[in-house]
């Protein structure tokens, strides 16, 4: 029988908050790749204008490597701000996208 510490450990994804707007998805892999295989950045920009909204997310490789990269980066300044690093909550429906307002 395999115990759960023998079996392999899925990613973890997470949160990083606070970022220069200049980061680049290459800048943010490379210090997360400090830590373990970085499976994929994704860099939230705005819908509208396309400009990089100061957050992202970082899926790394094994939830190891994601709780020693969140208790050496958060708080760590990175590109002269200070960084928030900590694990993404689940996405949630947050209902849909406004719409017209009706006046009565």
């Amino acid at each position: 029988m395999l115990e759960t510490r023998d079996m392999e450990v899925a990613g973890m994804k997470l949160y990083v908050g606070n970022l220069s707007f200049e980061s680049t998805e290459n800048e943010i892999r490379e210090l997360f790749g400090q830590f373990g295989e970085v499976s994929e950045v994704n860099l939230i920009t705005d819908r509208e204008t396309g400009r990089p909204r100061g957050f992202g997310f970082v899926e790394i490789a094994d939830d190891n490597a994601g709780r020693e990269a969140i208790g050496a980066l958060d708080g760590k300044e990175f590109g002269s701000r200070q960084i928030k690093v900590n694990e993404a909550k689940p996405r949630t429906d947050r209902g849909g996208g406004g719409g017209q307002r009706q006046s009565w």
